[in-house]
């Protein structure tokens, strides 16, 4: 019942991107200027609300303050909409990249080990340099992405990096991460293989995470 409950989260959350997605294009594609910046801003205004939510009445000058900017804001914003969407998707890919490449500094737990770790326990060497290099491999592929994200961005139509943004930059993800699993099945065909989706659970359960929460 509880897996059937995660499957349905995981469902409705990917449901909600493709919804995004589609529409952020349209906005793109029509150049709807007042939708397209409201789309935009949507992900940011909903993190910070649960920011500032989680931060109780100490939230509440932020949150003023972030409508002020906005509303005082809004006109420029409606006339870079576009620049909205490109600064969200390279932005994030930025943010990614930088996540993997820094966790692989002399010290520190590359990020793809650290995720193995949580799901299988202590690493043999093997899967320790597996993880390593996969961990550089995301560094690389999300770097790339934003740096595609941006030379369409200047040197395209609109249209056509919202093309690449919205439904070009998902699947390339998805085919990341079925053609890492089918190299690892190759590579390291002794140890357990386990799905994303029990990889979110560990991630989930792992107690720096269940603090958080």
């Amino acid at each position: 019942m509880a897996r059937a409950a995660r499957l349905f989260q995981v469902g409705a959350v990917a449901a909600l991107a493709v919804a995004y997605a589609c529409l952020a294009h349209y906005t793109n594609a029509s150049s709807s200027r007042a939708a397209g910046a409201a789309l935009a801003l949507a992900p940011l205004g909903v993190a910070a609300l649960a920011a500032c939510a989680r931060a109780g009445w100490r939230g509440m000058p932020v949150a003023l303050a972030l409508s002020g900017g906005i509303a005082y804001l809004w006109p420029w914003l409606m006339s870079h909409y576009g620049m909205l969407y490109w600064i969200e998707h390279a932005g994030t890919q930025c943010l990614i990249g930088y996540a993997f490449a820094r966790s692989l500094a002399p010290g520190r737990e590359p990020l793809c080990s650290r995720f193995a770790r949580m799901v299988h326990g202590a690493l043999e060497p093997a899967v320790a340099a597996y993880t390593r290099g996969l961990t550089r491999v995301w560094a690389l592929f999300s770097f790339a992405m934003a740096s595609m994200s941006t030379a369409l961005y200047v040197a395209a139509p609109l249209k056509v990096w919202s093309v690449f943004a919205n439904f070009i930059t998902g699947p390339l993800i998805l085919l990341m991460f079925v053609g890492e699993y089918l190299l690892r099945r190759r590579l390291l065909p002794h140890i357990e293989h386990a799905s994303i989706l029990a990889g979110i659970e560990a991630y989930r359960a792992s107690p720096g995470v269940a603090r958080e929460h």
